[in-house]
C-alpha cells in the first residue's frame, strides 16, 4: 500500500492552492482551473484516496480518512499554509482538513461541497460510481451538469482511463454505497463550520442536480457565497475561468478576527 496520496503539480510562487476533485474523479479534471491560475501559483492538484493514482493509499473509505492522509502528506511536503479548493466530496474533504488544523489553511474555497446537508442524489451518485466506457461516464456527467453545460472531452477521456485501473470501479461502488446508506450524506455541524476563521468562500450551481442549493441557506454568516446561474454540479468542468477566479479572489481576503472568549480581554 502507498504511503501517500498522488499529486501533480503546477506552477511556482509563494502561494500554494492544493486541489482537491469530487468523488468518482481525479487530479486530471482540474487542468483548466490550473491553466486559468497563471502565473504566480503553486498548485497541487490530488488524486484523492481510493481514485486513480491514490488507488491503494492510505486514507480510502471516506472523507475523514482522505482528509487525514492528505494532511499528512502535505506536512511530508513541509509547506507553510495552504489555499485549499474542494468539489464536491473534495469539499468535504477539505473543510475536515480546515477543522482538523486550521492554522494549515489560509482560505477555503468550497464548490458544492458534501456534508452540508442531509440531501443528496443517491441513485445518480451510485450510478456514476459504476459508469465504465465513455457512453456511460458522458450521461452521467451530463446529467449532473447544467441543462446547458457541454460536457468536456478531455473530462470524459480523464475519467475513462482511471476506471480502466484493476480494482478502481468496485471501490467507487464501495464508496457511493457507504456514502449514500438509507440515501442520504453524513452532515458536518454547523456549531463545527462557525469555528472557521480563515476567508471561506462557497461557490454553488443554481441548477445542481446532486446537492440541492438550498443547503447554502444554512452556512455561517461569515462564509461568502457565489451562485453560478445555469451550472450544475460538476462547477470544475463547467465554469473553470470562473472558478479560477473566484479562488483568486478568496486567496486575497483577510480572515476574520474572532471575538475574544468572555474574561479574555482581564486575563
Amino acid at each position: 500500500m502507498l504511503a501517500s496520496p498522488h499529486a501533480v503539480e503546477y506552477g511556482a510562487g509563494p502561494k500554494t492552492i492544493v486541489l482537491l476533485h469530487g468523488f468518482g474523479s481525479c487530479h486530471a479534471i482540474w487542468r483548466d482551473v490550473a491553466a486559468s491560475l497563471g502565473p504566480g501559483m503553486r498548485v497541487l492538484a490530488y488524486d484523492l484516496p481510493g481514485h486513480g493514482h491514490s488507488l491503494e493509499c492510505e486514507g480510502t473509505g471516506g472523507a475523514k480518512p482522505a482528509a487525514g492522509a492528505i494532511l499528512a502528506d502535505l506536512a511530508a511536503r513541509r509547506l507553510g499554509k495552504v489555499h485549499l479548493v474542494g468539489h464536491s466530496m473534495g469539499g468535504a474533504v477539505a473543510t475536515l482538513m480546515a477543522l482538523a488544523d486550521p492554522g494549515k489553511v489560509a482560505s477555503l474555497t468550497l464548490l458544492a461541497p458534501g456534508g452540508f446537508g442531509p440531501e443528496i442524489n443517491a441513485p445518480l451518485l451510485r450510478r456514476y460510481a459504476a459508469a465504465a466506457g465513455e457512453i456511460e461516464v458522458r450521461a452521467c456527467l451530463a446529467a449532473m451538469s447544467g441543462p446547458r453545460s457541454p460536457t468536456p472531452d478531455h473530462a470524459v477521456e480523464a475519467l475513462c482511463r482511471m476506471r480502466k485501473r484493476p480494482g478502481q470501479l468496485q471501490i467507487l461502488i464501495d464508496m457511493a454505497a457507504a456514502m449514500t446508506r438509507d440515501d442520504r450524506q453524513g452532515v458536518i455541524p454547523a456549531a463545527q463550520l462557525d469555528t472557521l476563521d480563515m476567508p471561506v468562500m462557497v461557490v454553488w450551481g443554481a441548477e445542481d442536480p446532486v446537492l440541492p442549493v438550498e443547503q447554502t441557506e444554512s452556512l455561517p454568516s461569515h462564509f461568502h457565497l457565489h451562485h453560478i446561474l445555469d451550472a450544475g454540479h460538476m462547477l470544475v468542468e463547467e465554469a473553470p475561468d470562473l472558478v479560477a477566479e473566484i479562488v483568486r479572489r478568496n486567496t486575497r481576503r483577510r480572515a476574520r478576527r474572532l471575538r475574544p472568549a468572555l474574561g479574555a480581554a482581564a486575563s
